[in-house]
């Protein structure tokens, strides 16, 4: 565990892996050290947003090194169904690195029930978690300039859905019409951290 200064109002936590940051995140989310505003998991990194004016970081750091760790990331017991069409550009090419049929990709994809385990890379986009293994894929050699809104993906153990149209590299097997983020809606972002995923195929 480090611990690294971020800006003047954060204190960066860096862990191991994926799993330690989601145990000290759960050990920390439902009763935060004081001073600390907000927790923003990672891959591995967990961000303590601060009050300037009542944190002392000191405080927090032997605060979250006194934090008994929990199994797993908390469950805030939101289910959220996503339905796809699943005639991704790189559908074919997820099914030659893995060596399943389309439609066993689609089946795996559509079977597991994934799970937001942190936010990045464009406001609300969610890294999904828990998939099959079969499904772990590289990322694409070459990034798109333009991912369509909607775009659902696969890159290392994760899913995802693109929340706007943005370049990317992930591999593309599906999309969806659901809007995942909005600024008119509260919250913003459907895939928080936490919440829990199932997708479906239509068309």
């Amino acid at each position: 565990m480090r611990f690294l200064p971020c800006a003047d109002s954060g204190l960066l936590v860096e862990l191991a892996d994926l799993q330690e940051v989601h145990a000290l995140y759960a050990a920390l989310v439902d009763s935060p050290p004081e001073g600390v505003t907000d927790l923003i998991p990672a891959a591995r990194t967990l961000l303590l947003q601060l009050d300037p004016q009542r944190a002392d970081v000191r405080a927090i750091e032997e605060a979250v090194r006194g934090a008994e760790p929990r199994a797993g990331l908390r469950d805030g017991g939101e289910r959220l169904e996503v339905p796809v069409v699943y005639d991704g550009a790189d559908l074919a090419e997820v099914a030659r690195l893995t060596g399943l049929t389309e439609r066993e990709v689609v089946d795996k994809h559509t079977g597991a029930e994934w799970k937001v385990a942190f936010g990045g890379f464009a406001p609300g986009f969610g890294y999904l978690a828990g998939g099959p293994q079969d499904l772990v894929v590289p990322r694409r050699t070459e990034s798109r300039t333009a991912v369509p809104a909607g775009a659902v993906g696969l890159a290392g153990a994760f899913s995802g859905i693109y929340p706007r149209e943005s370049p990317g590299g992930w591999q593309l097997i599906g999309r969806t019409e659901l809007q995942i983020f909005s600024i008119d809606r509260d919250p913003p972002a459907l895939l928080r951290p936490g919440v829990r995923v199932r997708f479906r195929e239509i068309g």
